[in-house]
């Protein structure tokens, strides 16, 4: 994958984590994690953004990390916002699986870079 796809990729992940929390029923619990939601599904896009123009290649690993720790934490809140939604179950679970593909995508390239 290129880094454009993965670019891409980021930004349409953040843009559909965006749209669930759209369509959240209004109460205070769900407003909130859905605020953190939000961040770090944008944070995710905007890392990898900032990931391609590091300067050294222990600058790219450090801004993966960034990465991964903003992925983990979406999906803990996606994980959060399904328990407390259930009913959003099939709107959730096609983004959940994204986010542990990119998870994954981002992992196994901070592995290989560290390796080489």
């Amino acid at each position: 994958m290129t880094k454009e796809e993965m670019k891409s990729r980021t930004k349409n992940y953040a843009i559909a984590n965006a749209r669930l929390v759209l369509s959240l029923p209004n109460n205070v619990v769900n407003r909130n994690y859905s605020d953190q939601l939000n961040r770090s599904a944008s944070s995710t896009g905007a890392n990898y953004r900032a990931a391609c123009r590091a300067k050294s290649k222990a600058d790219f690993i450090n801004k993966l990390k960034i990465v991964e720790e903003e992925l983990d934490e979406t999906l803990f809140f996606n994980e959060l916002l399904l328990e407390l939604n259930p009913e959003l179950k099939e709107k959730i679970a096609p983004i959940y699986k994204e986010g542990n593909e990119l998870l994954s995508i981002i992992v196994a390239a901070i592995n290989t870079l560290r390796r080489n």
